[in-house]
């Protein structure tokens, strides 16, 4: 129990935490387990979950999210990582890089920190290696992943709980957080009675809200060309804004306009201006000609059946987005595929068919099947009858005419 829960807080606020994390003993010593760090594996856990639900939808080559997620996730975290550095270097550098700080901390991850940009970029330079390695489109890989990224970011923020860091300023609020006074992350100059603005929870409850509006927005408008990524982007940072504005702890300053901020609250507002651009970009772009969607790189299939079977020709593709023409017998077929100006990788030709391609070829094998064995199909009832009395007679007999 902490000194602020001894010394009898309000009843109504959330208590800071008396636990961090448990300890397992080793013959040369022991292996503790942060809170932290569990907190960011069950959000990548729950990540991996809700995207391979929404990936297998699409139809992709078996396996092909884990070998993309043992790329993303590491970059991922390296990423994280190096920008919190570059976002909060006193910790590491001392102030204005006067070398008082621990470089060395920089390897402690567990002790917290690790920023969201850093994090998505790096990340998705690690995914698309993997979609390189595993046959399949970036875009359609973000766009599967973009809920399941919110729903990791809503799990692992409570790994700032635990470890009592990134709070708010003060406030008296019935759901002020306690800190206890003890920690070396209490803020100087404030009573030990003092509740904290809950930043952890506002985004994590901000971020849930967030995976229900994505996937209830895909659902109708089916996102297609790495949108629904993007949507993510827009909704993310129109939260971390106001959120980020409200914490106390140390962080760069930047002057723009005449207005001087947190370094990540300037990131926020810059990505969610470019999301949006993007955004619009890409839903008014290139749509007349996308009635069909792959998954798959140029030169892959999305299945072991041969090229070209309905079953490979089924399995790679996906309905148009919302507002897009409709497939129709003009629609591109394998030989003329249909462009997509905002992807970020072409179609495959291999897999750009509709459902009436598919029909057609049906059709033109039955007709082949039925010339390889009678010969060329009549045009009408009497070639029929023609063709049934010459054959009698090569056989000879000769038929009997009315």
């Amino acid at each position: 129990m902490s000194t602020l829960q001894a010394a009898g807080a309000l009843p109504a606020s959330i208590p800071s935490p008396s636990w961090s994390g448990f300890s397992i003993p080793l013959p040369w010593g022991a292996l503790t387990i942060h809170a932290y760090a569990l907190a960011i594996l069950l959000g990548i856990i729950a990540a991996l979950w809700l995207t391979s639900v929404r990936w297998n939808r699409r139809n992709p080559p078996a396996g092909s999210l884990w070998d993309i997620a043992i790329w993303a996730i590491p970059f991922g975290i390296i990423g994280g990582r190096l920008y919190h550095v570059f976002s909060s270097p006193k910790a590491y550098f001392g102030e204005n890089f006067s070398g008082g700080g621990d470089p060395w901390k920089i390897l402690r991850i567990w002790e917290g920190g690790l920023g969201i940009w850093g994090a998505v970029v790096l990340g998705v330079v690690g995914a698309w290696i993997g979609c390189r390695r595993a046959g399949v489109k970036l875009s359609a890989l973000l766009d599967a992943a973009a809920p399941g990224l919110l729903l990791a970011q809503a799990i692992g923020r409570w790994g700032n709980y635990f470890n009592q860091e990134l709070f708010g300023g003060p406030t008296t609020l019935p759901w002020g957080l306690q800190v206890d006074p003890n920690s070396p992350n209490f803020p100087a100059g404030y009573a030990a009675d003092t509740l904290f603005h809950p930043t952890f929870l506002y985004e994590s409850l901000w971020n849930l809200l967030g995976v229900a509006i994505l996937l209830l927005l895909d659902r109708r408008f089916h996102f297609r060309r790495g949108r629904l990524f993007w949507l993510y982007a827009i909704y993310y940072t129109l939260g971390r804004v106001w959120i980020e504005a409200l914490r106390i702890d140390d962080a760069e300053q930047i002057t723009f306009f005449g207005i001087t901020t947190r370094l990540n609250v300037w990131t926020s507002i810059l990505v969610f201006l470019a999301a949006l651009i993007i955004f619009l970009v890409l839903s008014f772009v290139g749509r007349k000609n996308d009635p069909v969607r792959s998954v798959m790189l140029p030169g892959r299939e999305a299945t072991g059946e041969p090229e070209g079977s309905e079953e490979s020709l089924a399995a790679v593709t996906e309905p148009a987005s919302i507002g897009e023409e409709a497939a129709s017998p003009e629609a591109p077929t394998k030989s003329e595929p249909a462009a997509d100006e905002g992807s970020v990788v072409s179609e495959s030709p291999q897999g750009e068919a509709s459902q009436q391609d598919v029909h057609h070829v049906d059709t033109l094998s039955q007709d082949a099947a039925k010339e390889s064995s009678h010969g060329n199909l009549p045009n009408n009832p009497s070639e029929v009858q023609t063709s049934a009395e010459s054959e009698a007679e090569t056989q000879g007999g000769k038929t009997d005419k009315p």
